[in-house]
């Protein structure tokens, strides 16, 4: 897993299509007049201070992204009430690297190098992501504390999972 830098912004750009049109079924998202699906922050990757862009690669070859935003400002909708907290913005591993561990080994990652507390969001009707997530937090807290909450409002309907990590 490694940051995207501007100058390959295009890499980012190409995946974001492919997410989005794998999970448009849950999410309603449409293709524009260009035969293209929009995403509203693309470009806030890199202007945002607190966004982090991660391309993940398998043996070399890519194989998803992960967008996460990081101690987010006060004014961003958050759920946690924690002073700081970690957004899983967007998750994507390419349908050839689902079910071996790779969300899995990227996901723990991001737990471990940016500790606190974390917010993950999901589409209500994406049901194959809640599971993905509920069985990750899971396994990764053990026996500790997590919340899952459902959120509603005119910016987002879903579900939301709320737990802290620590660097181990």
């Amino acid at each position: 897993m490694s940051l995207v830098p501007y100058e390959e912004k295009s890499v980012l750009y190409n995946l974001i299509q492919l997410y989005r049109y794998d999970s448009s079924e849950f999410d309603g998202h449409v293709l524009n007049h260009h035969g293209m699906y929009l995403y509203k922050y693309f470009d806030h990757q890199w202007t945002d201070e607190y966004r982090r862009p991660f391309i993940v690669r398998v043996d070399g070859e890519i194989s998803g992204f992960v967008l996460i935003s990081l101690d987010v400002p006060k004014e961003y909708m958050k759920l946690s009430g924690a002073e700081k907290t970690n957004i899983v913005s967007d998750f994507f591993i390419m349908r050839k690297y689902r079910r071996k561990g790779v969300g899995r080994y990227v996901a723990y990652s991001l737990f471990e190098q940016f500790s606190g507390t974390w917010e993950i969001r999901q589409t209500a009707g994406n049901k194959p992501a809640y599971e993905f997530w509920k069985q990750i937090i899971t396994q990764y807290k053990a026996d500790d504390f997590y919340q899952e909450k459902i959120l509603q409002n005119e910016k987002w309907n879903g579900p939301v999972f709320v737990f802290e990590s620590a660097a181990r």
